[in-house]
């Protein structure tokens, strides 16, 4: 009580001596002010907030930083409390200068908690992942809503202290006039609301190859506006598409596919399953100078071998006894010549697998990714993979199904006669 007293006198007797420059007073003033808002941010950051984080640390389930966030913006509070408390005891300053600050202060205060409440959900979010069935019972979607619904009444909040308003007058007027300006302004909100969105997100930016059949667009994204998304297709020409779409249609982003550093390539062999059979003596001591089914052979050989001799032990005739196949050995080939193959991203998937045959033949997919996320090299090593795989074909007594055109089959008679 007594050093309250003292303070006063002190104030009094620094404001008599600086009575006849008043404006020196004033700045005094508000310079202390200043000077007192910084402790309170001082203070309230680099003490009380070291303090809280490591008991939040302490605490199970808080290693993540949501925690963090939400105290470190409430922090942001004591400060702006002091300036709104400080500015009316300010003398010599207007009115509205004071009505002004504290109205400002009191603005920011509510955006900061807006902000926590937001890093709160985060962190509530971050807690229930980890729960066993939150994969199939994701509340992202709910907390994103309740998101909205926070910044919507802060931002009313806002607008309403600024303006000097009352809320509820205000939410009441702006209810009456929402149905015109949606009416009149519905394609600019709609494209606003999704410009947001996307930014908000990343989903598209400048420079993303980006397809989307329904607008006829397949390019690189060159210009982003408020109502349009300017494509440039591969064939030089420009589409635009309106921003709304980005959000309200499905389309393919092939950024992720650029970042990973590797570009698939799946395609099918058609091979004509007449072609397929078991290998001779003769074909698998031949097909044992690839290099590269050496060791694949040997194994396959030796483990068809144990099987059959324990067939033989058990008196089982010789036609239940597994043999080697083309076609399986081909595969074989393929896998092992692909993940040799320079080109070929061996981090990625690598599958060499029958489909299901069909009218056209029996499908042989290769499934693998390129090194190169280029389009003409990922075409040249995809040309590369399947001349080779084209060519090599016979040496395995295998043949691609290819369906004849109308032109006269020669047979090997008719072809023998015209070599003549």
């Amino acid at each position: 009580m007594v050093d309250a007293v003292i303070a006063v006198q002190l104030l009094e007797n620094l404001q008599d001596t600086l009575e006849p420059w008043p404006w020196a007073y004033t700045t005094i003033v508000l310079c202390a002010l200043a000077l007192a808002a910084w402790l309170a941010n001082f203070v309230t950051k680099r003490i009380l907030l070291r303090g809280l984080r490591r008991l939040v640390r302490r605490l199970p389930g808080t290693e993540g930083g949501s925690n963090l966030r939400v105290i470190s913006r409430l922090a942001n509070v004591v400060p702006s409390m002091v300036i709104a408390a400080g500015i009316r005891i300010v003398p010599d300053l207007p009115a509205q200068l004071v009505s002004g600050v504290v109205s400002a202060c009191q603005a920011w205060a509510v955006l900061t908690v807006a902000l926590a409440v937001s890093h709160a959900l985060d962190a509530a979010n971050e807690l229930y992942e980890r729960r066993p069935d939150a994969r199939s019972k994701p509340i992202k979607g709910y907390l994103q809503v309740v998101k909205i619904v926070v910044f919507v009444v802060a931002g009313l909040s806002i607008v309403a202290t600024l303006l000097g308003l009352k809320l509820g007058p205000m939410v009441a007027g702006l209810g009456a006039a929402t149905a015109v300006l949606m009416l009149v302004f519905q394609d600019t909100i709609l494209s606003l609301v999704a410009s947001v969105q996307i930014s908000g997100d990343g989903r598209v930016r400048l420079g993303d190859w980006i397809e989307m059949p329904s607008q006829n667009a397949d390019g690189d994204v060159i210009d982003i506006a408020l109502h349009t998304i300017t494509v440039q297709n591969f064939d030089k020409t420009i589409t635009t598409i309106p921003t709304k779409k980005l959000v309200t249609e499905s389309f393919k982003n092939w950024r992720g596919m650029q970042e990973a550093g590797g570009r698939r390539i799946k395609r099918a062999l058609y091979l004509d399953q007449h072609s397929v059979g078991f290998l001779d003596a003769a074909a698998l001591q031949r097909l044992e100078q690839f290099a590269v089914l050496g060791d694949y052979l040997r194994e396959k050989q030796a483990e068809l071998t144990q099987w059959n001799t324990q067939l033989q032990a058990q008196g089982v005739a010789a036609v239940n006894a597994r043999r080697v196949t083309n076609l399986g050995t081909f595969r074989a080939y393929v896998e092992r010549y692909l993940r040799q193959h320079p080109g070929i991203h061996t981090d990625m998937t690598l599958l060499v697998r029958q489909l299901q045959p069909t009218t056209e033949g029996l499908p042989l997919e290769v499934y693998c990714f390129t090194r190169t996320t280029a389009w003409a090299g990922y075409e040249g090593i995809q040309s590369d993979v399947f001349d080779h795989l084209l060519a090599i074909l016979p040496a395995f007594g295998l043949r691609v199904f290819q369906a004849s055109s109308d032109a006269m089959l020669m047979t090997a008679q008719q072809q023998r006669a015209a070599a003549e």
